[in-house]
């Protein structure tokens, strides 16, 4: 499985929305009410998508001409790291942060911050990000996790 890390373009908008929607229903629902599910993607519609490339430093993963996963860099604020499901735990996540980690030492960041979800604790755990606190926007649970460079 070969996998490509580049920066996204407005033109994969579409392809980007429709990764994330499917984590989110497929794999953040294990974690999340119904009604989290649906506030949070009513965020990244293929418009609302546009938008955060335009504000964002946003890379996607492709195996061939398919995007199979996005991050994105927002200052020193992890964003949006989303796989699809089918192609969850093999490495993708992993390569994805590694191009983050890379853009931020090149702009000299000392310390990256993610907030995280519960359904990703243990991946930033695992590369090393620690938990400082939680944060709740309603309901909705999330874990502010950060990481020194």
């Amino acid at each position: 499985m070969e996998c490509t890390i580049r920066p996204a373009l407005d033109d994969d908008a579409d392809q980007i929305s429709a990764v994330i929607l499917r984590a989110l229903r497929e794999t953040n629902a294990k974690d999340y009410t119904d009604e989290i599910i649906e506030r949070v993607e009513r965020s990244f519609s293929p418009g609302a998508v546009r938008e955060l490339i335009g504000k964002r430093t946003v890379f996607v993963a492709t195996i061939g001409s398919r995007i199979v996963g996005t991050a994105s860099l927002d200052g020193s604020v992890v964003r949006t790291v989303f796989v699809a499901p089918d192609v969850q735990a093999r490495g993708l996540g992993k390569l994805l942060m590694a191009e983050i980690e890379r853009t931020a030492r090149e702009r000299n960041i000392p310390s990256l911050t993610v907030p995280s979800s519960v359904t990703a604790e243990t991946f930033y755990a695992r590369l090393g990000f620690e938990a400082v606190r939680d944060s709740y926007h309603g309901d909705e649970r999330t874990i502010i996790m950060e990481r020194l460079l």
